[in-house]
């Protein structure tokens, strides 16, 4: 069996995503327990506890939402679909927000709110890789002193020309989403795996500082594990958080069984109008606090690292032992019950 690293990976001749590969253990590990692991990082000038940032979604990231995250060392970003931006800025910031979403036709007077109130932009947009995402980002940035998150892109060809904009970060993968239909409706994307090294290799042969976040397509702890090791420096999170107490919408009971809405941000329930759809709206069921997934996956991640030798993340990154797998391969390692 080859092993590969990520150059290598980067090569392969097909389009790779999570479940296509593995990380694989190739020496002593010096970890006792997974909690001599460290999973803190700084990102944009946050300490974060977590390299976690929550979806600007409407049925994910509420104020409710952002405020827990933020208490759990997460980053959450505000959705710009209702009335939580009116909110934040009524109170001023007093909710200890760090980021918010806006769109492509949000006033600079409201973009000077939230500078003042020391957040971090957030530019919600399908695809970065379009004109007026870009004015936007330079208009934003001359104006104001403030770290800027664009997206989405599949590929690193441009990102280059994000940086010179004024990105400071990148949310890379487009399709990839549960309930994201873009790929099928347009043909566009890749697989994570392959968008994530792309975009890596990218700002590491142009000398980059724009940061990298693993945006769709992660199902589990171990996926983030994947993502950080294949040079992501952080993760957003939708499907993985859905559901909880703290996202916004009620809790409905069916069948017996408690459930809350998911849905796409291009869906037909957050445009309310009949033009081109490119996301769906479900229901999953209900998972309780937020604190017990963020939990878990801070379980996950540390043992992952234990098994890989890696005290903290910026050792994860440095991981370059990866396994491609067969089908059979990954559903063997599937429990049956």
């Amino acid at each position: 069996m080859k092993v590969y690293s990520k150059k290598e990976l980067n090569e392969y001749h097909q389009s790779l995503t999570y479940d296509d590969i593995s990380l694989i253990p190739t020496e002593v590990s010096r970890i006792k327990s997974r909690t001599e692991a460290t999973t803190n990082t700084n990102f944009l000038g946050l300490k974060l506890k977590l390299p976690v940032l929550s979806s600007p979604m409407d049925t994910v990231t509420g104020i409710e939402m952002a405020e827990k995250l933020s208490r759990l060392g997460c980053l959450g970003i505000l959705n710009r679909f209702d009335s939580s931006l009116t909110e934040v800025l009524n109170k001023k910031n007093k909710l200890n927000i760090k980021s918010v979403s806006i769109s492509l036709n949000t006033g600079l007077d409201v973009v000077e709110k939230l500078v003042e109130n020391k957040m971090i932009i957030c530019i919600d947009t399908a695809n970065a890789n379009n004109r007026e995402v870009l004015k936007k980002c330079e208009e934003i940035k001359k104006k104001f002193d403030t770290q800027i998150i664009i997206g989405n892109i599949a590929h690193g060809g441009t990102l280059e020309q994000l940086e010179d904009a004024g990105a400071d970060a990148v949310r890379v993968g487009i399709g990839s989403g549960s309930v994201c239909t873009t790929s099928i409706q347009t043909g566009i994307g890749i697989g994570q795996v392959s968008s994530i090294l792309n975009v890596f290799f990218s700002r590491e042969e142009k000398k980059l500082k724009i940061k990298i976040i693993a945006d769709g397509g992660i199902k589990s702890p171990g996926d983030v594990a994947k993502a950080i090791a294949l040079g992501a420096d952080v993760v957003m999170l939708g499907r993985m958080l859905s559901g909880t107490k703290e996202t916004p919408g009620e809790v409905i009971k069916y069948k017996g069984q408690l459930w809350k809405k998911y849905r796409g941000s291009a869906s037909f329930g957050v445009k309310m109008r009949n033009e081109f759809i490119e996301g769906e709206e479900t229901m999953v069921a209900y998972k309780g606090t937020v604190e017990n997934v963020i939990n878990a996956i801070s379980d996950g991640l540390r043992s992952s690292m234990s098994y890989m030798n890696c005290f903290n993340i910026a050792d994860l990154k440095k991981v370059e032992t990866f396994a491609i797998l067969s089908n059979s391969s990954y559903l063997e390692r599937l429990p049956k019950i």
